[in-house]
């Protein structure tokens, strides 16, 4: 029977890790001798062949072909889990695009493995280790690392909604200064599409990078609306959707673009300070520990420390 030692608990994976490695540059090296049929036939159906088209990306996208064929079962169930437990890949794509994460669902999902794979093993190496320094209860240790390997899945989906949060925000904070340059533009002189360009190209923020993107699908023949609907369908913030409609309608019936867009930055600014009031209000009790655990405590020490040392000294 052999001992398993901290060295060698941790030898194993790390063999593990060198073996992959290895067998990944040996998948690398080139191949000596004739191409198979189907690699030789595949770039000229490409136009007709859904199928070609996958063999080719997969050969330029896969260095482990062997290793990849005896995973992909695997790997499609364990996709399958993922979407059954986070949802559907609507639901991603909407929250990459409102991140501004130039990533695939499947990407987002193999980072869910990939981060599944490194829960087990740090969970695994925490339970050895505790096991080796202490009698614990098998059920704990299994605890331990299913914790782990939860976390390890959990992680990349968490970051992603956090992402997408914080771009909202950033969005929302934009609109207002944005909608104002426009205004200016359009009282210039300008027409809408020439004041989201100026826009686009003179910001630097988030919002300026969408409507960029907005310009984009205009100058290659999609209609402005279609392309500002798509943008508020997209990143789904309630100020931005609420302006895009009353641009669009106003556009539809030619009304004053000037007086809908300062009436819509104003509306903007608004729900800012109504936004700010609501999370002091949330946070009231909060605000309340660095005053009462803080402030007040040192403002009782120097209120009361002169006095005790002159009664020390006059003692």
């Amino acid at each position: 029977m052999v001992r398993v030692t901290p060295l060698v608990a941790l030898a194993v994976p790390v063999g593990v890790a060198l073996g992959l490695g290895l067998w990944t540059l040996l998948g690398l090296v080139p191949r000596v001798g004739a191409q198979r049929l189907a690699a030789r036939v595949a770039p000229y159906v490409t136009d007709v062949s859904p199928a070609a088209r996958e063999f080719l990306d997969r050969r330029a996208a896969d260095p482990l072909p062997f290793v990849g064929g005896l995973l992909e079962p695997l790997a499609r169930r364990a996709l399958g889990m993922l979407r059954a437990v986070f949802g559907s890949d609507d639901s991603v794509e909407r929250r990459l695009r409102q991140a501004g994460w130039a990533l695939s669902v499947e990407g987002l999902r193999g980072r869910q493995l990939l981060g599944a794979a490194a829960g087990l093993a740090v969970g695994v190496l925490a339970a050895v280790g505790v096991a080796r320094s202490a009698a614990v209860s098998p059920l704990l240790l299994g605890a331990v690392v299913v914790f782990a390997l939860a976390i390890g899945v959990l992680l990349p989906d968490q970051l992603l909604s956090r992402a997408a949060r914080v771009r909202r925000e950033r969005i929302a904070s934009e609109l207002p200064t944005v909608l104002e340059f426009l205004t200016l533009s359009l009282s210039a002189g300008e027409g809408v599409l020439d004041a989201l360009r100026r826009v686009a190209r003179a910001g630097n923020g988030d919002l300026a990078g969408e409507l960029g993107i907005v310009v984009a699908q205009v100058n290659a023949g999609v209609p402005l609306g279609s392309a500002l609907e798509r943008l508020a369908d997209e990143i789904r913030l309630p100020a931005l959707t609420r302006t895009v409609e009353q641009l669009l309608g106003a556009l539809d019936r030619g009304t004053p673009l000037v007086d809908v867009l300062r009436a819509q930055a104003q509306d903007s600014r608004d729900d800012a300070k109504r936004g700010l009031l609501e999370a002091a209000g949330k946070k009231e009790i909060a605000m309340m520990f660095p005053l009462v655990f803080g402030v007040l405590p040192v403002t009782v020490a120097f209120a009361i420390f002169p006095g005790i040392l002159v009664l020390q000294l006059g003692f």
